[in-house]
């Protein structure tokens, strides 16, 4: 299995990411609606939604959406947050969403916090830019926010511990093959564990170039959750905006 598909399955995973900013996701939210000038009850897909907090907090705003994430225990975890307008689902992302939706397409979808870059194969990458067009009506909008390669390098801390929840985490950080790979080994119960995270770095072009074969129009690049202007060399993220052109059809 690859790592994406045991490591985000674990408790661990969350044990370790349990600091999530709550207030920094809801105002980031909040301006990116803002941004795209999207109103309730427009539909959304929460692409690699994780627990949730991003689908939850938007269908709290009016709009109607659809969480999926190939954790299955994430998912389970989402079910008690379920209502008429809100409902989520394991999946791949690299497979059609629009079954999950009633073959009824929908206005954004919102890939956040780093849920890309996961896949050995550019054909796969490829697979989840055409599954999203797929699944947008004309100007519709997706948005992926991925890190900013150029930072990551710029700022890699090689080595780190951390204790959370009474497990001490080291973990170790390296770029290699155009790739940022992070080493994770903690004990519990005497016994010893060992995951890893690599996520391929990503320039803006070749997001771009993905971008374009499937029908999308770059809008903006933001380098923050504050929405601010993206630099190259020293903001962190890489919020790509993107609207699906209109009458695009894929061959």
């Amino acid at each position: 299995m690859a790592w994406f598909e045991t490591w985000f399955d674990t408790p661990y995973y969350h044990i370790l990411y349990n600091d999530r900013n709550y207030e920094e996701a809801e105002n980031f939210i909040n301006l990116l609606v803002k941004e795209l000038q999207l109103s309730p009850p427009a539909k959304i897909i929460d692409l690699a939604c994780g627990k949730g907090r991003h689908s939850i907090f938007l269908n709290k705003m009016g709009f109607e959406v659809l969480g999926v994430d190939l954790s299955k225990q994430s998912i389970f975890h989402n079910k008690e947050f379920e209502n008429p307008t809100l409902k989520f689902g394991v999946h791949d992302m690299r497979n059609p969403i629009i079954p999950l939706v009633s073959a009824e397409k929908v206005d954004a979808v919102f890939n956040l916090f780093t849920s890309f870059g996961y896949f050995e194969d550019p054909e796969d990458d490829k697979k989840v830019f055409r599954s999203i067009s797929e699944s947008l009506n004309d100007d519709g909008f997706f948005v992926l926010d991925f890190l900013n390669a150029k930072w990551v390098e710029n700022t890699l801390v090689p080595t780190e511990k951390f204790t959370k929840g009474g497990i001490d985490f080291h973990i170790k950080k390296k770029i290699e093959d155009e790739h940022v790979i992070k080493d994770i080994v903690f004990s519990q119960n005497g016994k010893e564990f060992h995951f890893f995270e690599k996520v391929k770095l990503h320039t803006l072009e070749k997001i771009g170039e993905y971008a374009a074969e499937f029908g999308f129009e770059r809008q903006a690049v933001f380098g923050d959750y504050h929405l601010n202007d993206f630099e190259e060399n020293t903001s962190p993220r890489c919020i790509n905006i993107f609207k699906k052109k209109k009458g695009f059809n894929q061959d």
